[in-house]
């Protein structure tokens, strides 16, 4: 089921987003989804939008196997209102996207919050009470905020990184992410920044993640 929505953001911004709901929905035979996920998309500036390769993947793959998903379009991305705002503002964005599947999920339902490469900074860099655990694909850390904060987090954390990955190398990202609590580091071998012939991979990881955050909640 996927339904069409208009976000709107603390400052005030309409965002562009897609809600796919898993077939079995509330008041169909299989009721609530067993997780809910928030796509975060990459670097507006460099053609990153809500429809890029490893968000349609995600967001395609997922509510087949029982994970909601809300993907949208940060601030000046195609039918969003306002302007690229470097990482800022793009926080509220995400924290709209995060109160509206807040509202659609049952509060035992886990709460992911997911991104890739800048969208994936920007997902860790939000700390909303109703979120079980963050998927991080790619993060290149240079947009992310309060890393220290999230270092210490007891909250449960997935970083996978790209082998070849040309924006920022894994043995980079992990040297930062190494001592973090409850977090795991995949790296998908043969991967460049793209991911392109991998985002199979990265859907069973997500698959696999929304599953274990289920179990525990």
């Amino acid at each position: 089921m996927l339904e069409p929505l208009r976000l709107r953001t603390a400052d005030g911004l309409g965002l562009e987003a897609e809600l796919a709901w898993p077939d079995a929905a509330p008041g169909a035979s299989g009721g609530e989804p067993r997780a809910g996920m928030v796509l975060c998309h990459p670097h507006p500036q460099y053609g990153g939008s809500m429809h890029t390769i490893v968000i349609e993947a995600l967001f395609t793959a997922l509510p087949a196997r029982g994970v909601a998903c809300l993907r949208f379009n940060f601030r000046g991305v195609e039918g969003s209102d306002g302007t690229f705002d470097d990482g800022e503002g793009e926080r509220f964005d995400v924290e709209a996207a995060v109160a509206v599947m807040e509202d659609r999920l049952g509060v035992e339902t886990p709460l992911i919050l997911a991104g890739w490469s800048f969208g994936a900074d920007l997902a860790l860099s939000v700390r909303h009470s109703r979120i079980a655990g963050w998927f991080a694909v790619a993060p290149p850390l240079r947009f992310a905020r309060d890393l220290d904060r999230l270092a210490t987090d007891p909250r449960a954390k997935l970083l996978a990184l790209a082998e070849r990955d040309e924006v920022r190398p894994p043995a980079e990202v992990t040297a930062i992410a190494r001592e973090w609590v409850h977090t795991e580091i995949e790296i998908i071998a043969g991967a460049s920044h793209l991911f392109t012939t991998r985002t199979a991979r990265l859907v069973e990881l997500a698959d696999g993640f929304a599953g274990r955050l289920s179990r525990v909640s």
